[in-house]
C-alpha cells in the first residue's frame, strides 16, 4: 500500500495561496485550514477586547478543530459549547481559558459531568434554571438565563432566526413576568442573547435597543451580559466602531462584562476544500460536472441555509463563456453545489478550490452513502501538515458493532 503524505511543500512563494494549493499534490478531496488567516482574525478580534474589556469566545458550533486551540488562545478569552462534548473539548484543548455552555435543554443524566467542564452554564428557560441552577450553583459556576427580544433583524434564512415566531430559543419577557420568581432571579449572574447570523454591528445595535427596552431593569442587577454570536467581525465591511461602542455602553451603563461568543469570525475565509472534477454528464443545456466531494456530505450549510459558496476562478452562470452545474458524487439528486463559469472549459482530473470552508464543514459533516470523509490539512507557511487520516473505519464505527481487535 502507497504511504501516505503527511507534509507537502507548496510551490510558488509569492503566488496567491489558493493558487498554490491548486499546483500541489495534495489528496483530494480534503479541506485545508489557513493558520496565517486564524490569526489575522484572531488580531482582529484581541483588538476589539483590548479596546472594550469585553471577552470574546470561540463557538465551537462552526469551528472545533481542536489542533488549531493553540494558535487561537493567544487571542480569545475561551470557548462557547453547546452541549456536553462540546463543553469537554473546549476544557480539554484550552484548559487555560473560559468554558461556557448554553444548551436549549439539558440531559439530566449527563448534567454532573457538564459541571466538571463548564464555567458558565447559560439555560435556555425558566424551568431548566430551577431544574438545574441549584447544582451549579453549589458547584460554583457562573449561572444566566437566555432572553429572547422577539427583535427580528433577518431576511430570507428563518432557520437560523431564533427570533422567528414561535422560535424555541431563549426566555422572552412574557416568558419572564409568568415564570420567574426572586428565589430564580437571585441565582442569576449573568443574561445571554443570541440574535444575529452573519450580521453587521448595527444588526446588534437594533437588538440591543430592543432588549433594554424589555430586560434593562434586569441588566443592573447582573455581572455579565452574553451578546451571543452571529457578529460577522472580521468581515471587511463590518463596522467594528460601532461594535466597541455598543460594548462600551452596555459595560458603562449596567457596570457588566460583556461577552460575545463568535464562531464565524473566529475562521472566516481561512479555510478551502480543494476537489477535483470526476466527469461530465449534459443533460439538455446544462453541463454537470461531477466531483470527488459532495455538498450532502461535505459542506451541508450549502444545501441546508442555502447558499453557494465562493469558488476560486470560478464566476456566475453566463459571465464568462463555459458555465457548469457542479455536483457530487452522490446518489441524491439534489445533491448541487451550484452553477459556475470559467474562462475556460473544465476538464476531468482538473482541481476545483472552494473557499471560506473552515466553518460548519468539519464539524458538520457525515458518510451518506459511505463517502469517505476529507481529511484535514493546515496550512503553515509554505507547507501543509495533514491532521487527520480518515478510513473505511470511520464511516464502520459509527454504524454497529465495533470488531474485536
Amino acid at each position: 500500500m502507497k504511504e501516505k503524505l503527511t507534509h507537502l511543500k507548496l510551490s510558488g512563494a509569492g503566488a496567491n495561496m489558493p493558487r498554490r494549493i491548486l499546483c500541489s499534490d495534495v489528496p483530494t478531496p480534503c479541506y485545508l485550514i489557513d493558520e496565517a488567516k486564524l490569526r489575522e482574525n484572531g488580531r482582529v478580534l484581541k483588538e476589539i477586547e483590548d479596546a472594550t474589556g469585553c471577552r470574546i469566545l470561540l463557538a465551537q458550533k462552526a469551528f472545533s478543530n481542536y489542533d488549531l486551540y493553540p494558535v487561537l488562545e493567544e487571542y480569545l478569552a475561551g470557548t462557547e459549547a453547546s452541549g456536553l462534548f462540546e463543553a469537554r473539548l473546549g476544557h480539554e484543548k484550552m484548559p487555560a481559558k473560559e468554558c461556557h455552555v448554553f444548551s436549549a435543554a439539558y440531559i439530566p443524566e449527563q448534567f454532573d459531568e457538564l459541571l466538571e467542564y463548564a464555567d458558565h452554564i447559560v439555560f435556555n428557560s425558566p424551568s431548566q434554571l430551577r431544574m438545574f441552577g441549584p447544582a451549579a450553583k453549589k458547584a460554583g459556576k457562573e449561572v444566566g438565563l437566555r432572553i429572547n427580544p422577539l427583535c427580528q433583524t433577518q431576511e430570507g434564512h428563518e432557520i437560523y432566526d431564533p427570533c422567528a415566531p414561535g422560535g424555541r430559543l431563549g426566555t422572552t419577557k412574557q416568558a419572564w413576568d409568568e415564570q420567574m420568581d426572586d428565589a430564580l432571579i437571585a441565582m442569576l449572574d449573568g443574561l445571554h442573547f443570541h440574535t444575529l447570523c452573519e450580521q453587521n454591528s448595527d444588526a446588534l445595535e437594533i437588538t440591543l435597543r430592543a432588549v433594554e427596552e424589555q430586560f434593562g431593569d434586569i441588566m443592573h442587577k447582573m455581572r455579565w451580559i452574553n451578546m451571543g454570536g452571529g457578529h460577522h467581525i472580521t468581515r471587511a465591511d463590518y463596522d467594528r466602531e460601532l461594535l466597541k461602542k455598543l460594548i462600551c455602553h452596555v459595560r458603562d451603563t449596567y457596570g457588566v462584562t460583556v461577552y460575545l461568543e463568535p464562531g464565524e469570525a473566529v475562521a472566516l475565509n481561512a479555510g478551502y476544500l480543494c476537489t477535483r472534477v470526476l466527469d461530465f454528464v449534459k443533460n439538455g443545456d446544462v453541463v454537470n460536472a461531477i466531483l470527488d466531494m459532495s455538498a450532502a456530505c461535505h459542506t451541508p450549510d450549502v444545501l441546508e441555509m442555502p447558499y453557494r459558496p465562493p469558488l476560486y476562478e470560478g464566476f456566475e452562470a453566463g459571465e464568462k463563456p463555459y458555465t457548469y452545474r457542479l455536483g457530487g458524487p452522490t446518489c441524491l439528486s439534489g445533491d448541487i453545489i451550484g452553477d459556475y463559469a470559467f474562462e475556460r472549459p473544465l476538464g476531468a482530473g482538473q482541481r476545483l478550490l472552494f473557499e471560506d470552508m473552515a466553518i460548519y464543514t468539519t464539524c458538520k459533516n457525515n458518510t451518506f452513502n459511505g463517502m469517505p470523509l476529507p481529511d484535514i490539512w493546515v496550512v503553515k507557511g509554505d507547507e501543509i501538515v495533514r491532521l487527520t487520516d480518515f478510513t473505511y473505519e470511520d464511516f464502520k464505527g459509527r454504524l454497529g458493532t465495533k470488531d474485536p481487535d
